[in-house]
């Protein structure tokens, strides 16, 4: 009768912790949002850009497939670290029709803007379907650049000393980093915006030498304690999220997203990224 007893409650304990952890993932971790502080040295940095800050949000999804007044809280919150640049990293929205364009322009009224500048690039789901509809891509951008937010779309731009490139999204219509990379020289500070990692194992950055900010992994949404996340949108599965030292002195950051495509995370946070430019002479990071 013990026995019988002992398992009996060790099947009830373990199937309330089963049932904690999926109401954890469903309604706490999704909008548990992290805001991750890191160091980012760049070469020939200014000295009057030193110790500025850059702010990376990705990923937003705005859509029908969570609540996405989360979204405009989170930006709330954001604004309070007061960027000097602010970087978005593609997929605004998760794109089933219109009505996601009347939604985005509702979310982005209270979008995060730079002291100094605010770009973005555009993401795979920004093309709507099979990420074919170059017209949604043309609608989001012009939203984006409405609020102040230039979408680099295979362009690069200088905003007071600091150069960026952006790619536009590598299963899109209009990925052309030969276009991008035109006339680039590696003596100017520069960051590039890249929606998808998997581009980075490209032969396409020459002598590019520092830094590119990447999204779209979500990084995995869910991952397993002391395991990697069993689904990756990546082909390379080591582009999960967070810092990657690359090749050439490359160095990859991918933020695991503010948004998500399904209302479910689960030992991944969504996360808004806030990195402090200096001068890798000038730290010991």
């Amino acid at each position: 009768m013990k026995r019988r007893k002992f398992i009996k409650h060790t099947l009830e304990a373990i199937a309330g912790l089963s049932l904690s952890t999926a109401l954890y993932a469903w309604l706490v971790e999704p909008f548990y949002l992290e805001f991750v502080k890191i160091k980012m040295p760049i070469k020939h940095l200014p000295k009057h850009l030193e110790g500025v800050t850059l702010m990376q949000i990705s990923d937003l999804h705005v859509g029908n497939r969570f609540d996405w007044n989360y979204l405009i809280e989170s930006f709330k919150r954001a604004k309070k670290y007061n960027p000097d640049y602010v970087v978005y990293t593609g997929d605004f929205v998760s794109y089933e029709n219109p009505t996601q364009i009347e939604q985005l322009k509702k979310v982005m009224q209270y979008a995060v803007k730079g002291s100094k500048g605010s770009i973005a690039v555009l993401g795979n789901h920004d093309y709507g379907k099979n990420w074919k509809q170059h017209d949604v891509a043309n609608k989001i951008t012009h939203v984006i650049n409405n609020t102040g937010i230039s979408v680099l779309r295979n362009k690069q731009i200088e905003i007071n000393g600091l150069h960026f490139i952006g790619i536009d999204d590598f299963w899109g219509t209009n990925f052309d980093p030969k276009k991008a990379f035109k006339n680039y020289s590696n003596t100017k500070p520069t960051i590039t915006l890249c929606h998808n990692p998997d581009v980075c194992d490209l032969d396409i950055w020459s002598d590019y030498d520092s830094w590119i900010l990447s999204g779209h992994t979500h990084g995995g949404q869910c991952k397993p304690p002391f395991l990697n996340p069993p689904l990756l949108p990546v082909k390379n599965k080591k582009y999960t999220a967070g810092k990657i030292e690359l090749p050439k002195n490359r160095t990859l950051y991918i933020n695991r997203a503010l948004g998500h495509l399904w209302q479910v995370r689960f030992n991944v946070r969504p996360e808004i990224t806030i990195f402090e430019l200096n001068n890798p002479t000038n730290t010991l990071s």
